[in-house]
């Protein structure tokens, strides 16, 4: 038997000020799309916003249903609305804010298994990383070099064979 540690880097900044101002922007921009969040049953804003190779930022919200799992998270709903507009313009970075109208939400909440899923295949298609900012209301952010590093083993289309 064999045992292989798997782990990643990430970094941590204490003030969006350490940020590079493009980051910064792109950031604001998701806390401006969290605004638009249709939430009425969890009460969990969530707001994302994809940079593009071209300079477009993309900005998706997470839109819930009452007929659960109908909604969509704040990132698919970004990220596919940047494929659908700019087919083939490569994601350079997805930034995620998240907050809730109960209480404060101070520790950055990260995308979830099918928004990972999801955004890991624009990555291994387009074959560079994506960074991946994310942001509470409060506390920390967290910046990952790549949804890869927080997808590891991830699930893609060579093991469905040629096609």
């Amino acid at each position: 038997m064999e045992k292989k540690q798997i782990g990643f880097e990430l970094s941590i900044y204490q003030d969006v000020s350490e940020l590079s101002q493009s980051e910064q922007k792109l950031l604001h921009a998701a806390e401006q799309a969290q605004k638009n969040a249709y939430a009425p049953y969890s009460n969990f804003q969530v707001g994302a916003a994809v940079l593009l190779e071209n300079g477009e930022i993309i900005i998706g919200s997470n839109q819930e249903n009452a007929s659960y799992p109908s909604g969509l998270c704040a990132e698919r709903v970004a990220v596919f609305q940047a494929g659908a507009r700019y087919p083939g313009v490569a994601l350079k970075m997805l930034a995620v804010t998240a907050s809730s109208r109960h209480h404060l939400v101070d520790s950055p909440a990260a995308p979830c298994g099918n928004c990972r899923q999801s955004i890991m295949e624009y990555e291994q298609n387009q074959k560079s990383p994506i960074v991946i900012l994310l942001k509470a209301e409060k506390g920390p952010i967290y910046k990952c070099n790549s949804m890869a590093d927080i997808l590891p083993l991830a699930f893609n289309s060579s093991f469905l064979g040629d096609s």
